[in-house]
This record gives structure tokens, sequence and C-alpha cells, in this order.
């Protein structure tokens, strides 16, 4: 009789536990490669939904809505949901799961990546968020218009941290520092990964965004930020028929700006808000503006 290897059976436990974990009840196969993470347990997605505070004339944006557990609450909540989904084969499981109840009138999907889609008018965004995406996504929503009210969102755990880290913690960042300028972001939960079908590898937090309105002048979408402020600077001195030297160097205006508001030998990451609009307002008086 040959001999069986230690460990093989637990192996194969393992793999058959896991294989069961990546089906649905409908026998789809999630695929976590592009955040496939169903959330399942209703009282998890209840409270996030509570948090969103939804009003009955609400449209509410929701990006990844997977099998519809959330989708169907949020239905049952606000007048509209506009769904974003990646995956055919999840948008034909959204619409089976409301085919011929009143609230298949009040969903409208669209199908493809949320980054590459232009969105329409909505009040609310609440999702469970594919990870891959949340940076992107994050400013994709603060530079949308016209402004939402709020957003809850589910994100990795240290990436929410991330979001709401203030000057001085380890966390705190330049993600930190713009999502704030632009927002009021707060964390409300954590949420564990057994919570969600398959379990995904890390924690998971739920974090709150209500856009600033209106926004401070700052543009976050230039990739040549000299450049532009030179450009911007030499409008600037030319509507107001101010004389620019020919040995005028962007870089030593910035660092003349930068100690005459007493900011030059800061750290970034020990830097408020308050801080950061202090700072905006010593370049906007010598004419140097970000957008």
């Amino acid at each position: 009789m040959p001999k069986i290897k230690a460990g093989t059976s637990g192996r194969r436990r393992e793999r058959l536990k896991q294989s069961r974990e990546l089906k649905s009840a409908g026998g789809l196969t999630f695929n976590t490669g592009i955040g496939q993470h169903i959330l399942k347990n209703p009282l998890v997605v209840n409270s996030i939904i509570d948090k969103a505070a939804l009003r009955p004339t609400d449209v509410v944006l929701e990006v990844g809505p997977g099998t519809g557990n959330m989708t169907v609450k949020l239905l049952e909540k606000a007048k509209k949901v506009i769904a974003c989904e990646l995956d055919p084969r999840l948008v034909a499981e959204l619409h089976k799961r409301v085919q011929g109840t009143p609230l298949a009138s009040k969903l409208q999907v669209l199908v493809g990546d949320v980054l590459k889609t232009d969105l329409p008018f909505f009040d609310a965004c609440v999702a469970n968020l594919p990870y891959q995406i949340s940076s992107p996504f994050v400013f994709k929503l603060l530079l949308h218009r016209p402004f939402f009210r709020c957003a809850v969102l589910m994100f990795q755990r240290e990436f929410a941290l991330r979001l709401v880290a203030k000057p001085g913690d380890k966390l705190y960042c330049r993600l930190s520092i713009n999502t704030q300028l632009l927002a009021r972001v707060d964390h409300l939960m954590k949420v564990g990964k057994n919570n969600f079908r398959p379990p995904p590898k890390v924690e998971s937090s739920v974090v709150r965004i209500e856009p600033k309105n209106p926004p401070p002048p700052i543009n976050f979408q230039s990739s040549a930020v000299q450049q532009l402020l030179e450009k911007n600077y030499r409008i600037h001195c030319s509507l107001h028929n101010i004389i620019i030297p020919e040995d005028f160097s962007i870089a030593d205006k910035i660092q003349q700006i930068l100690t005459s508001t007493g900011f030059s030998d800061k750290r970034a990451r020990s830097m408020d808000i308050d801080d950061f609009i202090r700072l905006l307002h010593g370049f906007n008086a010598e004419g140097i503006h970000f957008s």
C-alpha cells in the first residue's frame, strides 16, 4: 500500500476550502485579481448604508456592486442607484436579482472601468471599492462636478488610515494632505476580513468623505508643477505690468516665498491643513497660482 505523505490531506482540505470560498451561491467564481471580495455580512452592509444618511430623493453611485448585497439595500433607501461594474457576469447577476421587482426601475448599471467612465450626477457614493483603484478613484471623486454630498467607502485598512492621518503621524503623507485639503475625512469603522467572500488578505475600514465646497484653488492634475507655476506667474506679471528680470528663476522665487512665510525649514509631514492654506496664500500674494 503506497504511503501518503504527511500534510497532503491537510493541504487538500485547504484547497477545497479556498475553492468553495471563491464560489458564490449562484456558482460564480470571483476574480480576486480585480478586487472581487463580496461583502457578505448584512449587519456591516446596513451599518455602512446608515452612516451614509441617505434621503429618499438621493441618486446614489455604487462602484463594484458584485452580486448586489448592498445594491438592493441602497435601492430600498434611495430614489435611484447608478451601479458601475466591470465584470459582465456580475452585471447579469445584478439584473437577475432585481428582475420583476419594483426596485428594477430604480437601477441603472454602467458597464466598464469606473476610472475611464464619465460619471453622471449623484448625491452620494456608497461602495465596497476594489482596493487597487482606491487612490485614483478618491481623486476622481474629489474632482467630480457638480459636487456630491458625501461618500462612504470601504478601503484597505492602511489606505484608510493614510487618508485620515494627522501631522506627525507615521502614516501622514501626500495622500493625507491632498485629500484633507479638498475634503473632510472621517474613519467610521473597522471591518474584519471574514466579512467578505472570498476573504481578502488584509483588514478593511470604512471612511466617510465630504468634499469642501468651495474647494481651495489648487490643481492636482498638473505633472510639471514648476513649469505650471512659472507660466502662471508670467501671465500674472503681464496682466499687472510687472517687469520680470532676465535672470528670473521660478525655483529661486519659490524658495524666497518659503523663507518669507516661515516654511522653508518645515517638513510637509509636520504641517497641518491650516499651514498649507497659509502657504498657499503666501504664493498667491506673490502672484503664483496653482490652477
